[in-house]
């Protein structure tokens, strides 16, 4: 990059302003970084936030498409000096000091493209899989190198946490996601499971919802497994928001197994006593 148009203070505090009025555990995980760090988190946050916005929006598909392609166009002015707003100065800057790759914020679009196109109803693992690579995974490898690991480190605890975060996200959201005519559990467990529906209410209605949901818990665990390991390879210190972030969703894990799979109607959170203690314990690590 040339010389680059940072952002003022003001428009730090708005980003700032805007991740904290959020409430989430991504907030409590970040609270440990060195100031320029933070604020870098900060930013990739409300980018995931706004192209989010867009793919979960009740806009036509094409409408959703153009504005995120719109966004396509905005990271490929901020990777040639040409960041024209608060948001995308502040990724700018990000991406110049933390040597971001191009390629991971094109992910998180293509991602949200993939839940804009049309509702997603029952995908095949492999397609669930890039799903999860996309929308969180290539988060995680943003992340992780704000966080100061070394790339190929990096990559690894991203590609497994994300996994582990996103599957976790989607058991949680069963009903919501249902609601809005959307359905992640995969094809091949449902099938397994002599499942044959796919209209979301259905699906999440049968007798043999349970083991699907069970299996998908499993496979989450495996990933939190992974991450565990990769990150006690990283420098000491570099993972202690990934390791805030993993402490949050395990735990969301355990209660909704705990719960169980028949009234999923039922939110399941961390309290916010139980995150500030998550983010002592791991984020003083």
């Amino acid at each position: 990059m040339n010389a680059l148009a940072q952002p003022a203070g003001g428009e730090r505090a708005e980003i700032r302003a805007q991740v904290a009025a959020a409430k989430t555990s991504f907030y409590w995980a970040m609270r440990f970084l060195p100031k320029p760090r933070r604020e870098a988190m900060f930013a990739i946050y409300a980018f995931c936030r706004a192209v989010d916005d867009i793919a979960d929006s009740d806009d036509p598909p094409a409408a959703k498409l153009a504005a995120l392609a719109g966004w396509r166009r905005k990271v490929d002015a901020f990777y040639t000096n040409e960041a024209t707003d608060p948001l995308t100065r502040a990724l700018a800057e990000a991406a110049a000091t933390y040597a971001l790759r191009r390629e991971d914020f094109i992910g998180v679009i293509e991602g949200m493209e993939m839940d804009a196109r049309a509702d997603i109803r029952a995908p095949s693992l492999a397609e669930l899989d890039l799903y999860c690579d996309r929308v969180a995974a290539a988060v995680g490898r943003l992340s992780a190198r704000i966080f100061g690991a070394p790339g190929d480190q990096a990559d690894r605890v991203a590609n497994a946490l994300g996994r582990a975060l996103q599957l976790t996200n989607i058991l949680r959201d069963l009903a919501e996601d249902g609601a809005r005519g959307r359905l992640y559990l995969p094809r091949e467990l449902l099938e397994q499971n002599a499942i044959a529906a796919r209209d979301p209410a259905a699906v999440l209605a049968h007798p043999r919802l349970a083991p699907v949901c069970g299996a998908v818990a499993a496979a989450a665990k495996q990933r939190f497994a992974e991450a565990r390991r990769a990150m006690a390879e990283c420098p000491r210190g570099t993972m202690r928001p990934a390791a805030v972030m993993a402490a949050v969703y395990a735990d969301i894990l355990a209660r909704l197994e705990r719960r169980g799979w028949r009234d999923i109607e039922t939110r399941v959170s961390v309290p916010a006593p139980l995150k500030l203690w998550y983010a002592l314990r791991y984020g003083l690590l």
